[in-house]
């Protein structure tokens, strides 16, 4: 079973698949999930680690100013799989 940041990030990509996703989106959805959103930055390493994963398996692509990014590396936004965005 996927770890649920990993879960929460497939499911922006999935319902806006033509977007990407700022990952303290992702940090702040799973604080208020868990009744603490004003929380959200203790999140963070959370979703970096569930996006390096994610990453890896190829199950999403990073971006930056629209210029594809091999892996996480300063500020990033989160996208599908590279070709479906």
């Amino acid at each position: 079973m996927k770890p649920n940041a990993e879960i929460t990030i497939l499911g922006f990509v999935t319902r806006r698949p033509s977007a990407t996703t700022c990952p303290s989106e992702v940090a702040r959805s799973l604080a208020e999930n868990d009744g603490a959103p004003l929380e959200w930055r203790k999140y963070m390493p959370v979703v970096h680690e569930a996006v390096d994963a994610l990453n890896a398996r190829s199950e999403i692509s990073l971006t930056w100013k629209s210029l594809a990014m091999p892996e996480r590396k300063g500020p990033y936004r989160i996208g599908g799989p590279k070709g479906n965005h």
